[in-house]
């Protein structure tokens, strides 16, 4: 092998659809920093998570307000425990060295620390702000797979998380693919010494990707005929935990404990635990249909949501309030009357306004 026949490092190729990009992963910079199209793509599943979730707690008897909060803070204890989680298994590579450890531009961030940190932090805020937490992690997935679903493309960009060699027709390869597979491929461990650098390999990031968008649109769908709380939660742990143990099993950068890769055991663990509780509640609720009644049904969701209501309602007389007291004015006459009024009285007298 010669590392002269390597591609450039920004071209990104799928040969069996014949396309070509050329991708720089810096998007661009501010201040001499490099803002990187990884933590952008990242960012923008978010938002669009949020976009989703928010306008949809009511569908889950929550107040939108109060679930804030939760989120918000998943969201920061979910992006600490990805890169907590990734650089533990890498710590030989990672000590000693600050900067390193908190730098995510280029990526290192860990799903399942990130899905870890989420529940952790959310927990806590939603035992405080006394948010109903099924109802809420029921939602919170469905965000979830968007996010996931979006922010694999900032793999793309670095062209990492990829796989074994294949023929297939959705075989990509690139210039940093190549060259990370030829410098590692006389590691110890095996897991690039069997691949070919100039062959096509698998898009792991792509068939994720693909997997939870499917993913959002089933069980979205479904969530409007859940039959009780925490459903939701437990179909997601079935769906990703089944695609991520095939997938994680296609490729060369997994982190691993001895020859086992951590994150397919977890994806083991976690699809078949999912399994057997939602066929212990298939049965439960078969027995006693009575007992499960979801939380947006209870007495308890509507009140919540009644004050919620008339709480927005209460601002928008205010602020309409607001507005009257503002446009209204004091003519010279001393009698109170809007703008309008006083345009027409101007006309009326003759007078140019």
């Amino acid at each position: 092998m010669c590392d002269n026949l390597i591609g450039k490092p920004y071209e990104i190729q799928f040969p069996r659809l014949g396309w070509s990009f050329n991708i720089n992963p810096t998007a661009f910079r501010i201040a001499g920093i490099d803002i990187q199209w990884y933590g952008l793509i990242i960012t923008l599943g978010l938002i669009l998570a949020m976009i989703y979730v928010i306008p949809k707690m009511k569908r889950f008897g929550l107040d939108a307000d109060k679930a804030f909060d939760p989120i918000l803070g998943g969201i920061l204890g979910g992006i600490v425990g990805a890169r907590a989680y990734y650089v533990l298994w890498n710590w030989d590579y990672y000590k000693g060295d600050f900067l390193a450890i908190i730098n995510t531009r280029n990526g290192g961030l860990a799903i399942y620390g990130g899905i870890i940190g989420a529940l952790i932090v959310g927990i806590i805020i939603c035992k405080i702000k006394k948010v109903k937490l099924l109802p809420m992690l029921d939602i919170t997935v469905l965000g979830l797979l968007i996010g996931q679903g979006v922010g694999r493309w900032g793999n793309f960009v670095n062209q990492e998380a990829f796989g074994t060699n294949t023929g297939n027709i959705f075989g990509m390869t690139g210039g940093t693919i190549q060259k990370t597979i030829f410098v590692n491929s006389d590691y110890i461990d095996g897991s690039m010494l069997n691949i070919d650098y100039l062959e096509p390999v698998h898009p792991c990031f792509l068939y994720e990707s693909v997997w939870c968008i499917l993913g959002f649109l089933i069980l979205s769908t479904y969530s409007k005929h859940r039959k009780y709380d925490g459903q939701i939660l437990l179909m997601y742990m079935a769906w990703y935990g089944a695609e991520r143990f095939i997938v994680e099993g296609l490729r060369t950068d997994s982190l691993m404990l001895g020859n086992i890769r951590v994150s397919q055991l977890f994806s083991l663990i976690i699809c078949i635990s999912s399994i057997i509780v939602q066929v212990i509640m298939y049965f439960s609720i078969k027995r006693n249909p009575e007992k499960y009644i979801l939380y947006c049904n209870t007495d308890e969701s509507r009140i919540l949501l009644d004050k919620e209501n008339r709480w927005n309602i209460d601002d928008d007389e205010e602020d309409d309030d607001d507005k009257e007291e503002y446009d209204t004015i004091i003519d010279n006459d001393g009698d109170e009357s809007t703008p309008e009024e006083d345009i027409q009285e101007e006309n009326e007298n003759g007078k140019d306004y």
